[in-house]
């Protein structure tokens, strides 16, 4: 499924945060790594107390370590030091996926407050919205910003567009994998949830949209019952729901409920980094839950 992961890297705790998860799924897939750091023009050599590589030597040592440090021997891991410092470090990512050819990239999301983190976080929602390659985001939560990843409990969610399939099959495939439980949810909106033109109908014709509304919670709740009954004969452990409200929270919710090792979306991304941010459903579960966040993206 996944053959060639991209760790990008930068010398900070807050970016090492990925690696439990990168070597998980490299021996689970039996997946080739490379371990990329990109040299920042100007950058500085402290940020907030830790290290920041800027020399392309310090940065080739650093990568070579954190290899025999954390993977396995038979793990096949490159090292790739852009040395031509870039200004923009998610364009230099982005530009990488068309030599280096991965087919998942593993980043940090955002930790624990401070510039470093508001960095980096930013440099994942650039990468994310190049809409080439499914991004894994993973968010510090203990103390030494690293953590255990295995996949026992998955979380799909979907709107029920056959067009957005990829994310309910990337995460089928990968319960069928790790043989981990797979729990299918969608929300259909209220009255109260709707937004822009539709609000204003449901405002002026309140009894025709709530029959809509019905109608749109029967449709998702026909298309997840033969999702899941699908996912059922290829061996996977699968559960269905159907809820109605607020998508972003209901499914942060279930997040916890269900305890997921992972949610797995389908995204467009390519609206650019503000309008992903401010419309992506999967953008706002991600600012909702401190669990781990696979974005495919839509092609």
């Amino acid at each position: 499924m996944f053959k060639h992961i991209l760790l990008p890297l930068d010398g900070s705790a807050l970016a090492e945060s990925v690696l439990p998860a990168a070597e998980y799924l490299a021996r689970l897939f039996g997946a080739k790594i490379t371990l990329i750091h990109i040299i920042e023009k100007d950058g500085r050599a402290v940020v907030h107390g830790e290290r920041h590589l800027t020399q392309p030597a310090e940065a080739e040592a650093y990568l070579a370590q954190i290899r025999q440090r954390v993977f396995a021997s038979e793990t096949v891991i490159s090292l790739h030091v852009h040395e031509s410092a870039m200004e923009d470090v998610a364009q230099g990512i982005v530009e990488h996926q068309d030599e280096l050819n991965p087919d998942l990239i593993v980043m940090c999301s955002h930790g624990r407050g401070g510039f470093r983190d508001l960095v980096f976080g930013s440099i994942a929602q650039q990468v994310i919205t190049s809409g080439r390659v499914p991004v894994l985001l993973v968010r510090p939560q203990a103390a030494d910003g690293q953590q255990l990843f295995e996949c026992r409990s998955i979380l799909a969610p979907t709107d029920g567009r056959p067009h957005h399939e990829a994310g309910l099959l990337t995460a089928a495939r990968l319960a069928q994998t790790t043989r981990a439980r797979l729990n299918l949810i969608a929300v259909a909106p209220t009255l109260e949830t709707l937004a822009g033109r539709q609000a204003a109908t449901g405002r002026f014709m309140p009894g025709a949209t709530r029959t809509m509304l019905e109608i749109v919670e029967d449709e998702l709740r026909s298309y997840l019952g033969g999702m899941a009954e699908r996912f059922q004969a290829e061996g996977v452990a699968v559960s269905a729901l159907v809820g109605r409200g607020d998508p972003a929270a209901l499914i942060a919710r279930n997040a916890e409920t269900t305890h997921a090792d992972l949610i797995v979306f389908a995204t467009h991304g390519k609206a650019g980094t503000k309008a992903f941010w401010a419309h992506s459903i999967g953008a706002k579960v991600l600012a909702q839950t401190a669990r781990p966040v696979l974005l495919v993206p839509i092609r």
